[in-house]
């Protein structure tokens, strides 16, 4: 659908909470991880899915195996589509190991990104390096996302350390900032079976206070985005999200799917 053209699906129907936000959107974000799709596979996805989708990760050190021709067009057909888009933090973590922080960001800006992922999780970088990366990328003019977690199969999310890292990250620059769950969702505030930690989280949630909705939690299985969903609301930050769950997440947000509907529904009024 494009400018007002009116919709062939009524829009309580499109959208049963009738609270879903269009693009570009400060809430209800959802970040999607890309681990190798292809070029027609990726325009595909996008002709169908780039309403849905906030920010897209070439995820991990992924962007070094591309031929660059190859990355500057699927980078430059992400930004066609009005989807924002950035280099795997693993990548920003193995650069700035090597080389000033300078030179990546010069190189990724070369190629087109428009955001960047300042982590830590794989490679220690002391705090005021961290900071300055920001600081940096935020100068040069990208979309940050900062990550708080490391990506070991051991890592517990803190509270304080959360409440710390998303306060400083913000003060730096950082438009938001990720809690780290891998891809496999099984570590932050994830159990190793994948369960969320619901007392932890609503802690955090509560101490944030407003920059609570500069949190993008990453949870790449759908019973993590239930419960995200059912215990933060609809309009919940999401990461992680593989490229065949994009549209089940939406349906999620929305009502649209069996897991949500009922309560969205209700909230409505339009369930006896």
């Amino acid at each position: 659908m494009k400018g007002n053209e009116t919709p062939f699906w009524p829009k309580s129907w499109m959208d049963p909470s009738m609270r879903r936000a269009e693009k570009p959107r400060t809430t209800g974000l959802t970040m999607v991880i890309d681990k190798g799709a292809g070029l027609r596979a990726f325009e595909d996805m996008l002709q169908i899915a780039a309403p849905y989708i906030d920010m897209y990760k070439i995820g991990f050190g992924t962007s070094a195996l591309y031929p660059v021709a190859l990355l500057q067009q699927k980078v430059e057909l992400a930004m066609s589509h009005q989807v924002n888009v950035m280099p795997g933090g693993t990548f920003f973590e193995i650069s700035c190991s090597q080389a000033p922080i300078e030179s990546y960001l010069a190189r990724i800006k070369a190629i087109g990104y428009n955001a960047v992922e300042i982590s830590d999780g794989s490679l220690p970088i002391p705090k005021e390096m961290r900071h300055k990366a920001i600081s940096l990328a935020a100068e040069a003019g990208f979309i940050v996302y900062s990550e708080f977690g490391k990506k070991r199969a051991d890592f517990k999310a803190e509270i304080n350390g959360l409440l710390e890292t998303l306060e400083d990250d913000l003060v730096a620059g950082a438009s938001y900032v990720i809690v780290e769950a891998r891809e496999s969702g099984n570590v932050g505030v994830f159990s190793a079976s994948g369960e969320l930690d619901t007392e932890f989280m609503r802690s955090v949630i509560d101490l944030a206070g407003d920059d609570a909705d500069k949190l993008i939690w990453e949870a790449p299985q759908k019973s993590q985005q239930v419960a995200l969903l059912r215990q933060l609301g609809l309009n919940v930050n999401l990461g992680n999200i593989a490229i065949t769950d994009i549209l089940s997440l939406e349906a999620l947000r929305r009502g649209l799917r069996g897991d949500t509907t009922e309560s969205v529904l209700s909230e409505r009024r339009l369930l006896t």
